[in-house]
This record gives structure tokens, C-alpha cells and sequence, in this order.
């Protein structure tokens, strides 16, 4: 499906291009379709900050709130029903790419409350509920990687709901959040549940990592600090690369394989906050470092304009670097940092964000429900 020759030589090497974005705008002005049909995009993740900067700006979302103060709904109906309004349009647009890969792509993620990341019960009725309100089979419910989302994970799964985990830093919980699957995949089975319609992406974060050790490579000085200075934006990549090496064991073992037999669908990694935080990196760095088979990376626009123009995909950098990357944590270890406080600190900023995200998003709904009332009272 790809026009780009350089989004294609991904595609060629297993890698499917998502982007990482979405707004009323993008479906209505043909802009989702047209990066679909020339630079081979084929699914789409949101997140609360999308959503908050997307209601943020324009006035696209305005006779939908005047409908909304009309029917008396309160803030949070609002925001449900303008930000499933948005997947339910961006999977309809995604649907002949889903059909056309028999389901593997053609995706648009939504993601529960993230008030509700510490709650499994909160959680799985959540996306539940998102899944029945968005009502489309190509719909993905992404539910945080936290201690009490792991069993949500596998809760929702076991409904037969597609999923996609996301928040993923370290490689302990990613292997977590794999068990979680598998198990989610096995409840479906004994309920009688198609496997072969149940799929999930495990989003692992990658610039991030690098923006948070760097900060404490910078820290370290005297003897040791041009050792910190080498190591700098290394570290994002070489996680990424572990995980790969995780997902191949993990998928390689035969509980596994029992369920393959059923008709399963592998969890596939995904590569998330691949946008370059440090303007002294390759703008390309967390795409064209992570091009692996089987693996999604989820790109903001200007990530994905970057790739398009100048992103030199030379096949596999992922499998057999992992002695390298294993290396590279244990160097910056040795240095004194923490591998599982920068992954602890990450997940609750991560939350935090997402978070605060959402709160805004409600202030801004708020103030427009309030003038749409007005609006509405007006026209009375």
C-alpha cells in the first residue's frame, strides 16, 4: 500500500507504519486518507494529549457539542462521545486496509480513562464499553502496562477485544505484559472465542527512555563523564532491541505455539514515542535503529515526513544486535543510574501526563459545553 520508496523498504522488512495522531480535521479534510494512499499508512494510535489538542483548535467539533448541551450531557458524555465519534470515522476510513490484511492493520487505537490506570475492575468495564460504543472490529482498546492493568489486559482479551497495551518502559514488564496476553488468549479459548480475531500490539517506548537517562548521563561528571557523554541517545534503541529479544523467546516457547496451533495471532511490538526529543539526534533514529520483522512503529507526522524524505531503511537493525544493546544498559548501570527507577520514574510520568492530558481536555469541553448552552438557549 505504500507510494513512499522509503515507507515501503519498511513495509518490505515487516515493519507497518501507524501513525500517531488524529483530530476531526485529519478524517474530514481527506488527510488520513490521502497519508493512507501515499505514504502507506495503515493504522492509527491516539492518546489523551492527541485528543486534547485536537478538540483544542478549531471549530469542527462545534455542532456536535451544541447537540451534546441540547441533550443535557455532562462533561465527560461529551468527551466520550466526541473522541469515539473520531475512532468510529477513523476506522471506517481504516476498514479496506483491515480487510485487506485480514485484520492485522487497518487499526485505530482508543484508550481507557487514564484516571483509571491503577483500577483492573475500572478498566475492563471501560473498554468494555468503549469497544460496544465504537463498534467496530478494527478497533484496538489500549490499556496502560501498570502492575494492576496486567490482569485488565488479559481480562478484556478473554472478552475477545482487541488490545493494545501500551506505557511499556522496562523489559520486566514487558514480558509481563506478554504473560498477560497469553493468558488473556487462553481464558478466550476456554470460552469458546475465535483466536484468529483477537489481536494486540504491546506498545514499547523508546525516545523517552533515551530523554531520561540522558538527563542523568549529563549529571555525571569528573573521570567518568566522558564515558556518560558516549552513551548518550544509545540507550532508547538498545531497550527496544532487548524487548525484540524477549518478544522472540516469549513467541518461541510452546505455550505459544498451542495457541498458534488454535489459530492465534501473535502480540506484536510496537515502537512508541519514536519522535526525536534531542534535536542533536538523526530525526530518523527511533525508526530506521528498530526496522524488525513483525513489529508496528507508530510515528507522529513529523517523524513520518522525516522517514519519507531522507530515512535510510538497510534491512534487519534489530535481530543479533542484542549483545551490543545488552551492553549499553549495563554500561550506563555501572555508571550509577538505575535502569528500574528511569523505568519507575517513566511509567508515572507517563500517567501523569496522560493525566493531566485528560483534565484539560474536560476544561476545554467544559467551557465549550458551557457556550454551546448558551448558544442553545439562545436559539430557544
Amino acid at each position: 500500500m505504500a507510494q513512499n520508496k522509503n515507507i515501503q523498504a519498511l513495509s518490505d522488512q515487516g515493519v507497518s507504519v501507524w501513525l500517531d495522531d488524529l483530530s476531526r480535521e485529519r478524517i474530514e479534510t481527506g488527510n488520513l486518507q490521502e497519508l493512507i494512499d501515499t505514504m502507506g499508512v495503515v493504522g492509527v494510535t491516539t492518546n489523551p494529549s492527541i485528543f486534547q489538542a485536537a478538540l483544542a483548535k478549531g471549530d469542527r467539533y462545534d455542532e456536535d457539542l451544541r447537540q451534546c448541551a441540547r441533550e443535557g450531557k455532562d462533561v465527560w458524555e461529551t468527551v466520550r462521545k466526541l473522541t469515539t465519534d473520531d475512532v468510529r470515522a477513523a476506522c471506517d476510513i481504516m476498514m479496506p486496509v483491515f480487510e485487506a490484511t485480514n485484520g492485522l492493520d487497518g487499526r485505530v487505537s482508543i484508550e481507557v480513562d487514564p484516571r483509571l490506570a491503577h483500577d483492573t475492575a475500572g478498566t475492563v468495564q471501560q473498554a468494555k464499553e468503549l469497544a460496544e460504543v465504537v463498534d467496530r472490529p478494527n478497533v484496538f482498546i489500549k490499556i496502560p502496562a501498570t502492575v494492576e492493568g496486567l490482569p485488565a489486559i488479559s481480562q478484556v482479551l478473554a472478552e475477545g477485544i482487541s488490545v493494545n497495551v501500551t506505557l511499556i518502559f522496562s523489559l520486566d514488564r514487558y514480558r509481563g505484559v506478554m504473560n498477560a496476553f497469553l493468558t488473556g488468549l487462553e481464558q478466550a479459548r476456554e470460552a469458546g472465542k475465535d483466536l484468529s480475531k483477537i489481536y494486540s500490539v504491546a506498545s514499547f517506548f523508546v525516545s523517552r527512555v533515551d530523554t531520561e537517562i540522558d538527563k542523568r548521563l549529563d549529571a555525571i561528571e569528573g573521570d567518568k563523564a566522558q564515558e556518560a557523554k558516549e552513551l548518550k541517545g544509545k540507550a532508547g534503541v538498545a531497550n527496544a532491541q532487548l524487548a525484540y529479544q524477549a518478544y522472540e523467546e516469549v513467541f518461541g516457547t510452546p505455550r505459544w505455539q498451542n495457541l498458534a496451533d488454535d489459530g492465534a495471532n501473535a502480540q506484536r511490538p510496537l515502537w512508541a514515542s519514536t519522535g526525536v526529543k534531542n534535536p542533536d539526534y538523526k530525526d530518523t533514529l527511533y525508526v530506521t535503529e528498530l526496522v524488525a520483522p513483525n513489529t508496528v512503529n507508530t510515528m507522529p507526522e513529523k517523524t513520518l515526513d522525516a522517514v519519507a524524505d531522507h530515512g535510510e531503511v538497510t534491512g534487519d537493525t534489530v535481530t543479533g544486535s542484542y549483545a551490543a544493546a545488552g551492553e549499553v544498559l549495563d554500561q550506563v548501570e555501572a555508571l550509577g543510574i538505575s535502569y528500574s527507577d528511569v523505568t519507575d520514574v517513566l511509567e508515572k510520568e507517563g500517567l501523569e501526563k496522560f493525566d493531566q492530558a485528560w483534565a484539560e481536555l474536560a476544561d476545554e469541553v467544559q467551557k465549550d459545553l458551557d457556550l454551546a448552552r448558551s448558544d442553545v438557549e439562545g436559539e430557544k
